[in-house]
């Protein structure tokens, strides 16, 4: 689970060079420090279960075991991309993987993950459904809608809330009455968790049981999951939360792969080695991506 945070970290932090460099276009929303999050659910995961993203879907993608070179060839717009090139940053998909794709809609992927849920339910399998969202996400009515069907059914679904406190620019503080998101669950009948969401192995802990839970037909689960998303919403706006807030959840102790590494008590050159050889392989999707060419003109309209 190091190894993937990190990956994720390591990938983010090479597309904002090359999206700075003019290399990558269009909107990026990057996920470095809410990598505990999608590193914790899918580690409680199997390849064919389904897992519906958002707008800021790189860490998903990685978590579920995407292929750092085609995702890399997508962000630059490559034939060989994760979606022939035609998607870009918020439209990745890998169904061989189980991922489901990314959606720019605020709370766009849960009543497709619901779907996900209803469809193994009928076939008869035992997969589960995740929808990721955040904050932003747990005002929106077809969530709501989504739990209690849900719950009504008993379908294998589990929604993620990546709560980063903030929905773009607008705080939670001034959007919400109540802030603990794991109360929403409790109308429909379902359990409702709030969790450390950059603590990698209380993430994983909670995902698991809601995982078994849903496995095992007794339904849905809400995780609440809080984090602190260390960029501007997205590349193209300035950053303009309290400078001691980011202060604060910048400390090296709130940082989801240090407290990893300390916990594991992975030493500063073994953390090194593993960064070097992760970067090496970031170094050859860069390359592959740019060897790569560009997609036909109408390929993207099949």
């Amino acid at each position: 689970m190091l190894r993937t945070m990190l990956s994720i970290r390591l990938f983010e932090q090479r597309v904002k060079q090359l999206y700075r460099a003019g290399e990558i276009v269009g909107a990026i929303h990057l996920y470095i420090g809410e990598e505990a999050i999608a590193t914790g659910v899918s580690e409680a995961l199997r390849r064919d279960d389904y897992v519906f993203s958002t707008h800021r879907g790189h860490g998903h993608l990685i978590a579920k075991g995407g292929d750092l070179k085609r995702m890399m060839a997508e962000l630059m717009g490559k034939a060989t991309g994760c979606s022939r090139g035609c998607g870009g940053s918020m439209h990745m998909f890998d169904p061989s993987i189980g991922f489901m794709g990314g959606n720019g809609i605020v709370g766009g992927g849960i009543p497709l993950a619901l779907g996900a849920a209803f469809s193994a339910q009928y076939r008869g399998a035992d997969s589960v459904a995740v929808a990721y969202f955040g904050d932003g996400g747990m005002y929106q009515g077809v969530l709501h809608e989504s739990l209690n069907l849900a719950a009504k059914w008993k379908l294998p679904f589990i929604a993620v809330c990546e709560n980063n406190r903030y929905a773009a620019t607008t705080p939670v503080a001034k959007s919400a009455a109540s802030h603990d998101f794991s109360t929403y669950a409790a109308p429909h009948g379902i359990p409702g968790v709030r969790v450390d969401g950059n603590d990698c192995l209380a993430v994983h802990k909670a995902a698991k049981q809601a995982v078994a839970r849903a496995r095992a037909g007794q339904g849905a689960t809400l995780l609440d999951c809080e984090t602190y998303r260390v960029e501007p919403h997205c590349g193209i706006i300035p950053d303009d939360r309290p400078q001691e807030e980011r202060d604060e959840w910048g400390r090296i102790e709130n940082d989801p792969i240090e407290r990893s590494r300390r916990r594991l008590k992975i030493t500063q050159p073994q953390f090194a080695k593993l960064r070097a050889e992760i970067e090496s392989g970031l170094d050859e999707a860069v390359e592959f991506a740019r060897q790569s060419p560009m997609p036909k003109i109408g390929s993207c309209d099949a």
